[in-house]
This record gives C-alpha cells, structure tokens and sequence, in this order.
C-alpha cells in the first residue's frame, strides 16, 4: 500500500499509456479494415459484377430475312385465268392454238452452245539480211468482223510497234529456228510464250444453235448482235454465254433467257 500511495501518479500514467498504445493499435486495424471495405464498395460501384448475355432469340427475325431472299413469285401470265384470259393464235398450218404454250419463245429450246476462241500460233520463222521475222496466226473466231475469224497472219520481229493484237517481246533460242516465242497481249496485258506445235487459246465468246418446232426452224451459229426471226416475231440475240441464250424482242425490247440444258 506504501508503495501505491508513493507511486501511484506512476501507476496512472502508465496504466494510461498502455490504454494509449491499445488504442493505437486497434486504429492501426481498423483503418486497414474500413480502406478494405471502401476499396471493395468502390469496385462495386465502377466495377460492378456483369453476368453474361444469354443469346436473343432471332428465330422471327431469320425467317424474315431468308423470305426476303427467297419471294414468293406470282406467275400472272400463264396460270391466271381471270386477269389474263389465254391468247388463241393461228399456226402456220391454219389451226388455232394457245399461244401462251405452243407458240413463241416459251417453246424455243436451245440445243448447243459453242465457245468461241482467240487463237495465237507460231507459224514459222524466216531470216535475210534484215534479220529474223516471224509469221503468228491469229484467229478471232469471236470477232463480228467476219474476215478477221479466219486465221490472219502477223510478220513481225522483235522492237515491231504492237499490233491490235499482240507485241513480239522476246525470242528464246536461236533466232531462226527459237525455241518460243514470248509475247504480251494487247487487249488484257497478259504474257504468253508460243512453242511450235502449241497455239494460245482464250475463250472470247460463245454461239448458240436453237430450234423453233412450230415452223420447223432450225438456227446454228447465231452470235451476239445476229437477228433472227420466228412466230411472227423479230428479235436480236443480247448475248450468249455457257448457260443461256439472250434475245430481244424488237417491237418492245424485252430481254428474254432461253437456258441451256445439255
């Protein structure tokens, strides 16, 4: 008791000390808590959890769109009786007939379809005092200028001014008897190298061969730009390709396609 009556301002002091440091060190703690807590209600805030996005049901959406690219057509010329009544016409042997059938381009078939070529060939090659030239055939089978789809022969050597054709760029071998001959088109850049024996070919165009049964009418040959004539008709062939055979009927210009069927 002695003691505490002598000491006791001491024993206050350091009893008050030790509730000091206490007190530090729960703020120490809880500091650290409550930034933890602030740090995860601001990821929360920013940050917030996202789940993911179940896929939408486009399914009413898809049909409409493969509807679009695939319409429904109506067919109001052959199979509709009420606005377009059938058309009865006169075949060449007097007897009346439906013309939306048996007449026209709805029977007109197409029966062959040619391809039409360009067609480059080293003929030969002489030399005289001037040096080597050189005779390539070419051949335009697609060309409307009728003369110019048999072969025509072209002399040229090499530093010749290009023709409408082609330009002699380069002989490999010797000169009068080479082994190719390299030359670059006019009309497409392209370079080609001629070997004797091997012509250039290119597909130009194409021709088509059709018939017409009513008035037994047999047409072959007939190219882009040709007229022909059936079922009291005029028309002009637009174009021939691999599949179809175009035409034009003159009194209204409406482009009709034959196909072909091999």
């Amino acid at each position: 008791m002695d003691f505490l009556k002598k000491h006791y301002e001491k024993v206050l002091l350091g009893l008050m000390l030790a509730g000091l440091i206490g007190v530090l060190v729960f703020m120490i703690f809880y500091i650290t808590a409550d930034k933890t807590d602030m740090e995860n209600k601001r990821n929360s805030y920013i940050n917030p959890p996202v789940k993911a996005l179940t896929n939408m049901d486009m399914t009413l959406q898809d049909g409409a769109i493969s509807r679009q690219t695939s319409p429904y057509n109506l067919d109001l010329e052959t199979t509709n009786k009420l606005l377009n009544p059938l058309e009865w016409v006169k075949a060449p042997d007097g007897s009346l007939i439906t013309a939306a059938k048996k007449i026209g381009l709805q029977v007109a078939v197409v029966t062959g379809i040619t391809p039409l070529y360009l067609v480059i060939t080293n003929v030969s090659s002489t030399t005289n005092e001037l040096g080597a030239r050189y005779n390539i055939s070419v051949e335009r089978q697609a060309s409307p200028n009728a003369a110019k789809r048999h072969p025509t022969s072209h002399f040229v050597s090499v530093g010749d001014k290009p023709n409408e054709t082609f330009a002699l760029l380069e002989v490999k071998g010797p000169p009068e008897n080479p082994d190719a001959l390299v030359l670059k088109l006019a009309d497409s850049g392209e370079v080609v190298t001629l070997t004797h024996g091997k012509a250039y070919r290119r597909v130009e165009g194409f021709m088509a061969d059709f018939r017409y049964d009513p008035e037994k009418k047999i047409f072959r040959g007939r190219r882009t730009g040709d007229k022909v004539s059936f079922g009291g008709v005029d028309y002009v062939v637009v174009e021939v390709n691999q599949n179809e055979l175009i035409l034009s009927d003159q009194s209204n210009q409406k482009k009709t396609s034959l196909p072909f069927v091999p």
